[in-house]
């Protein structure tokens, strides 16, 4: 006999494929926290902080997230919430639903700065600097792309050498996240340690060391309301112990940007579904030819593409994260994530742009606004080219690369 049929639960617009039951109440309520506190202090002045780019009061706003337990979210122990992955997953979204420069702000220091002390620090190290970066006193940034090598960091021509005990760096960084407000940057340099002089070591470098210098990177015209700095090293010497010691070649500072691109799957989606949103609620109001135009058949076509992609990509947000937690992710897995979910969030957004019209540009409206950030988004972490080929060598076993 066949099981009794049950009552379907009605059809939620919102979550069209159900995924908030793969969510415990701790998820929802995690989720929750982080999408009120995102409407309350950064919606209401995002618009204007865009357009004037800048980031007012950026010390504050990382000290409350620390309060939510958003910086380093995912790490054990140092003052760290400890959450899983799917949880920090879910953080990121909420956090680039507002926009893109907060959801970096907190990725740079947790999945970057503090990932790689966590991972790759000394016991000293952890001690004396993941609490303060994980209750937002303390602001972290990380130093691997330069002026001339991004998607080929083996090129780096930062470099450290040995003088005595202690080491001096000099070199360039570019494109740095939080970089002018840090008071702590994870910079990586060449050094002569391996044969052929290609050995890479991190270094941890508080920021008011002599010869350190960060000025900001000015006009942007995406990821407006974000520091971005340029890191400066004109000789600076530091002792024996800022080296991380766990870290030795280049695997340290990929494996740390393998953890801030996971960061990036979700908030890629979180960007585009505040543009869906907005064309959703556009629709149903804006009238041409004596109706709604959610109520015309080339905008319901739109608006159902955008809702597909938008929840597959959150689905495989969602299985990349259960992947995580288990100890199963891989950096090829990481890749197909970032390649498909910023690549179909950016054309979400330029969708919507279309269903607004001219009003499609206004920062009245957050969609222009997501779509230039999303442009940094895409190429930052790995260029779509870069993904590709990740992904090319994984399915063919053949290195396109070089």
């Amino acid at each position: 006999m066949s099981a009794k049929p049950t009552k379907l639960p009605p059809f939620d617009p919102a979550d069209p494929l159900g995924i908030d039951d793969l969510l415990a109440p701790e998820d929802l309520a995690i989720r929750d926290t982080v999408r009120t506190w995102a409407a309350d202090r950064v919606l209401p002045h995002i618009a204007e902080w865009y357009e004037k780019g800048e980031l007012p009061g950026i010390r504050d706003l990382a000290r409350e997230l620390g309060a939510l337990g958003a910086l380093g979210m995912s790490l054990q122990g140092y003052g760290c919430a400890g959450a899983s992955a799917v949880q920090y997953g879910l953080a990121c979204l909420e956090l680039e639903a507002a926009d893109s420069g907060i959801r970096s702000l907190v990725s740079v220091q947790g999945s970057l700065a503090m990932y790689a002390i966590h991972r790759f620090g000394s016991e000293e190290q952890k001690q004396r600097w993941l609490p303060g970066m994980a209750a937002g006193e303390t602001i972290g940034c990380f130093g691997l792309t330069e002026p001339d090598h991004g998607s080929d960091p083996a090129g780096m021509r930062t470099y450290a050498e040995r003088d005595g005990t202690d080491w001096i760096l000099t070199g360039r960084k570019m494109w740095i996240t939080n970089g002018s407000v840090a008071g702590v940057a994870v910079v990586w340099a060449r050094t002569d340690e391996t044969a052929g002089g290609s050995g890479v070591r991190g270094f941890v470098v508080p920021t008011d060391t002599p010869g350190f210098s960060a000025p900001e990177i000015r006009h942007k015209w995406s990821l407006r309301a974000s520091v971005t700095s340029e890191l400066v090293l004109d000789g600076v010497r530091l002792p024996a112990d800022a080296v991380l010691p766990e870290a030795t070649g280049l695997r340290g500072p990929l494996s740390c940007l393998s953890h801030a691109r996971y960061g990036i799957v979700w908030g890629a989606m979180g960007a585009a579904r505040a543009s869906f949103e907005a064309a959703v609620d556009y629709a149903r109001t804006r009238e041409q030819f004596g109706r709604p135009i959610g109520g015309f058949q080339l905008t319901q076509a739109k608006l159902a593409d955008m809702a597909v992609e938008l929840h597959k990509g959150i689905l495989l947000a969602h299985h990349l994260g259960r992947r995580l937690d288990a100890g199963r992710l891989r950096p090829e897995q990481v890749s197909f994530g970032k390649l498909n979910n910023v690549r179909e969030a950016i054309e979400i957004c330029r969708t919507s742009r279309t269903i607004l019209g001219a009003n499609g540009i206004s920062l009245e409206y957050p969609v222009m606004r997501h779509a230039t950030n999303l442009e940094s988004v895409l190429t930052y972490e790995g260029t779509v080219e870069m993904h590709q080929l990740v992904l090319g060598k994984a399915l063919t076993g053949l290195d396109a690369f070089r």
